[in-house]
């Protein structure tokens, strides 16, 4: 345990050192304050069409749905792309720099270098999601906010983010090519997205049970709707698991052939 978290205090501090993190957290400063204003000038114009024609959905009319769902799908979508770019490196390119034959030949274990990565990857999450967080802190301060499903929204989100690093950290243990390590890293993010749209297609009932199971979206909505499940939590963090072996099994590896 000592091994991963000197591990992943070097590389958070190094997350964090980065002008190229920074730069990141700018972008999506600006992308979200320019989205959130227009997310929340769409709400209120809601608002005032129910009061003048009633009969729309009520759950459109809940902050929570119509509005901090909006913005935590839009913080999705970038992190779908963002986390590849905070992993491409963790291990490919200490590969490339030939620092990871140091590594290995230190008294730590594989174990201990893949989850000290990872969790630095998670600490650097968290802060990108603590910027997110700010807007509807901010929206609190004129409109009643409940923080019970939202703070279980951001906690989905979290989940689904710790997938995507854990499965990008795998494809980053798989070359010495950053850039290749982030494309591959953006496809998996992708398509792990599209399971759940093959139970639309398929004839058979067990088979659209089993993509259901499989889908991401069916278990994070339960999530994001402030709800939580069992079920979901299981599945997500067997994701985390099953990529955080893999990892370590291509690293054990490499120790081998070194």
């Amino acid at each position: 345990m000592r091994g991963t978290l000197v591990i992943a205090g070097k590389e958070l501090r190094g997350f964090f050192a980065s002008p190229t993190f920074y730069v990141m957290l700018f972008l999506i400063t600006l992308i979200m304050s320019y989205i959130y204003p227009i997310q929340l000038t769409l709400f209120n114009q809601m608002l005032m069409s129910y009061v003048m024609q009633p009969g729309m959905p009520q759950q459109q009319l809940n902050i929570h749905y119509g509005l901090f769902l909006r913005l935590l799908s839009y913080l999705n979508l970038m992190l779908i792309f963002i986390v590849p770019a905070l992993t491409m490196k963790l291990i490919a390119e200490e590969k490339k720099m030939r620092t990871f034959d140091l590594l290995l030949t230190s008294p730590v274990k594989s174990v201990d270098i893949v989850l000290g990565k990872y969790l630095a990857a998670l600490g650097a999450i968290l802060g990108i999601m603590g910027v997110a967080f700010l807007y509807p802190l901010v929206t609190a301060s004129f409109a009643t906010v409940n923080w019970a499903p939202l703070v279980i929204s951001f906690i989905g989100i979290f989940l689904v983010a710790g997938v995507y690093a854990a499965m990008d950290l795998f494809c980053s243990s798989l070359t010495e090519s950053a850039l290749v390590a982030y494309v591959m890293s953006v496809m998996m993010n992708v398509s792990i997205w599209f399971i759940g749209l093959s139970a639309e297609v398929v004839d058979s009932q067990k088979a659209r049970q089993v993509f259901e199971h499989l889908s991401l979206n069916t278990h994070l909505a339960g999530l994001v709707e402030g709800t939580v499940r069992t079920s979901g939590l299981v599945f997500l963090l067997s994701l985390v698991i099953l990529f955080i072996f893999l990892a370590e099994r291509v690293v054990e590896s490499s120790r081998w052939r070194a």
